[in-house]
């Protein structure tokens, strides 16, 4: 690098958000996941002896990944190459591991290649750098928001080890946003800044465990805060408020955080909580979720968990869902609200439900016996010709429009379906009773 290409680089260095200029320098500087790098600790234990093996660091956004992988390749005297797995493809791939070969015949150094973002990487992305991982030339590190055992290649995720790091507590972001205020240079010691109390708890608590959220939303407080008498910045709670404006939900659309909200209302549903429901409800909403995502679920909690004890629960889930197609947002919130309320209070049966997964696992066995001969279709003459249908009791011929017969193959025996007693299907489950107590030869056509 030239003399000017070293300017640029310090130029940006000092220019850089708060969030990045803050990164930890050493290990002992960094702040949380204890569970990987606190004393004793597998990961904290390889570094220490130079070693590191091939990983994927999987967590929530802010909790320090990059930092992490960073600090790795300086432990283990590597070469560090980050590519982000939006931009980068195949060639930048094949470039790094010509380097990469060059690097350790001439020096013995190895490189370590650290992937943001890996879940975006394409299958042929990550099978070319796939045979340089397994023979030792490469050590990947790759960065992921998103289940890397549903994300990530098998092959690729059978020669790494998952860290799977937390989001930050209240504590640690405190320890880290009052170590920016005090610190020179990196941080914002300069500003000669106070934060008021609450002013700090608005930003510990709205950062939801994202170091990158808090420490950007300081650094704005704190420049947007007037120098007073004295030459210092008071950093008040509007202040606070005004710098982290909305809060971004965490909330990723394609990764695991979108199921889990979503997971979280439908449990809270089926939990009769009807306050959980609207909170879950919001949080989705909030974050801009696909509001036909939401109604399907509603509909799907509608059949699955309320099933026969509130039979109008359906139609309800299926009218909010239409009404949502109709009116749009943000106005379709209200259909959403009413129903997922309605749903939590409703009584509660997964006999509907348990009785198609019973039945499906019978059919699912290799016997399949045929349709009985008095239940077969009889069209075409095949009646008189075959005897399809004969025996065949017609239920509307007898006085309760119902007859005892059998409606099974042979071989198949019931129940599937075992009704409750919570709501509509108590009534269903004492019909039900009786009907399966009478035997089939005691009945006889109505004259």
């Amino acid at each position: 690098m030239d003399l000017f290409g070293y300017a640029a680089q310090q130029q940006l260095a000092q220019s850089a958000p708060l969030a990045a200029r803050m990164r930890a320098q050493t290990l002992d500087e960094y702040v949380g996941q204890d569970h990987l790098i606190g004393p004793g600790k597998f990961l904290r234990r390889a570094l220490e002896a130079g070693q590191l093996p091939s990983c994927i660091l999987f967590g929530p956004p802010g909790t320090g990944k990059t930092t992490l992988a960073r600090l790795s390749a300086g432990m283990v005297n590597a070469h560090f190459e980050q590519l982000n797995a939006v931009t980068s493809g195949v060639p930048d791939i094949r470039r790094i591991v010509e380097e990469a070969r060059s690097r350790m015949g001439q020096y013995g150094r190895r490189t370590i290649v650290f992937i943001d973002e890996i879940h975006r990487w394409r299958k042929d992305q990550q099978d070319a750098l796939l045979p340089h991982v397994e023979e030792g030339l490469i050590t990947l590190i790759g960065a992921t928001t998103n289940n890397p055992l549903v994300s990530v290649n098998a092959p690729l995720i059978s020669r790494t080890r998952i860290f799977e790091l937390k989001s930050l507590t209240d504590g640690d972001i405190r320890m880290l946003l009052e170590r920016a205020l005090t610190l020179p240079g990196r941080g914002l010691g300069n500003f000669n800044a106070t934060v008021d109390d609450a002013a700090m708890e608005h930003l510990v608590r709205t950062s939801s465990g994202d170091a990158r959220t808090a420490l950007n939303a300081l650094e704005l407080a704190v420049t947007l805060t007037p120098l007073d008498p004295e030459g210092r910045r008071h950093v008040t709670l509007e202040t606070a408020e005004e710098a982290l404006l909305k809060r971004a939900v965490v909330y990723d659309h394609d990764g695991d955080e979108h199921y889990h909200v979503a997971s979280a209302l439908i449990k809270s549903i089926r939990g009769s909580d009807p306050d959980a429901a609207i909170y879950w409800l919001a949080r989705m909403i909030y974050a801009g979720e696909d509001p036909r995502f939401i109604a399907r679920r509603l509909v799907i909690s509608a059949a699955e968990d309320i099933g026969l004890a509130d039979p109008t629960a359906l139609p309800l889930a299926e009218a909010a869902a239409r009404a949502v197609e109709f009116i749009g947002m943000p106005e379709g919130r209200i259909p959403l609200a009413e129903v997922a309320i309605y749903l939590a209070c409703a009584p509660k049966s997964n006999t509907a439900y348990n009785a198609i997964n019973k039945a499906l696992a019978e059919v699912g066995r290799e016997r399949t016996p045929p349709v009985p001969n008095h239940l077969k279709d009889t069209g075409f003459g095949s009646g008189e010709r075959l005897g399809y249908g004969k025996g065949y009791l017609y239920p509307h011929d007898f006085p309760a429009g119902w007859v005892a017969q059998r409606y099974l193959p042979e071989g198949v025996h019931g129940p599937f379906w075992e009704p409750g007693n919570r709501g509509r299907e108590d009534v269903l489950q004492r019909v039900l009773r009786e009907r399966r107590a009478v035997p089939p030869h005691e009945n006889r056509p109505a004259k």
